[in-house]
């Protein structure tokens, strides 16, 4: 279990799904927590269900001016900024001739733009308490190219690719960058995906992933425990990207 005593955390992207099962885990093993999200109803009500460890703050993590706020709360509320997970993301899923080239700079400007200018803005705050740890929540489709998927998939091959730079760049201020891969994942995003055992054949664990799984994944990278990790990328995929699998009976 990662222990996380101690820590401040912003959650860009908490309200639901995987970034409010990250929140959930990150205060249940002793950290603080700034949740972000445009979803303002449900953020408030999970940060208030979390009680003193949780502060709720409406973010738009494309705009500069809303991650500095983000940031300036996290240090006024807790005292410091030791983790950043850039969760927060937008999906679609279009063949290329059927996306508008606004559609592509829309979901850009959220999971590739927003993840950047979060590295800008918390990197201030973690170079002054020696170091920290950024999480960038990128995905299968950042890992191989998926049919129907050029929006999206643009988004995450660029994340992956600002993590490696980051790491590099970042490491001297002992600042770790990783990324993260989850495959099929039962949230709000994508649901049509039903959990349990034989919710996914096509995987060799047969099954669909949950948020709290991901959310484990996250809690370790944020954590001492992965003090000698950077650069690295990390699938949550139950065995997707090992490549091809044939399901039982075929």
């Amino acid at each position: 279990m990662a222990d996380l005593t101690g820590k401040v955390a912003l959650i860009t992207g908490a309200a639901r799904g995987q970034g409010a099962a990250e929140a959930r885990l990150f205060v249940a093993r002793g950290a603080q927590v700034v949740i972000t999200d445009v979803l303002e109803t449900e953020g408030k009500e999970l940060a208030e269900s979390l009680g003193d460890a949780a502060r709720f703050v409406k973010h738009d993590v494309s705009d500069t001016d809303s991650w500095n706020a983000a940031v300036a709360v996290a240090v006024s509320t807790f005292g410091k900024l030791d983790v950043l997970v850039n969760n927060a993301a937008i999906y679609t899923m279009k063949p290329i001739m059927e996306t508008e080239s606004a559609e592509l700079e829309r979901i850009l400007k959220v999971n590739l733009i927003g993840a950047f200018n979060g590295i800008k803005a918390a990197v201030p705050a973690m170079q002054a308490v020696g170091g920290g740890s950024i999480i960038n929540i990128s995905s299968q489709s950042g890992l191989e190219g998926l049919m129907n998927h050029a929006a999206y998939g643009s988004s995450k091959w660029g994340l992956r690719g600002l993590s490696k730079v980051a790491a590099l760049e970042l490491g001297l201020s002992q600042i770790r960058v990783n990324s993260v891969y989850p495959g099929p994942i039962a949230t709000p995003m994508v649901p049509y995906l039903t959990t349990g055992p034989g919710s996914f054949p096509n995987l060799p664990l047969e099954r669909t992933g949950l948020p709290e799984e991901v959310a484990e994944l996250v809690a370790f990278l944020a954590s001492d425990a992965s003090a000698y990790i950077t650069g690295a990328e990390v699938a949550i995929d139950g065995g997707l990207a090992a490549g091809k699998f044939i399901p039982r009976g075929m």
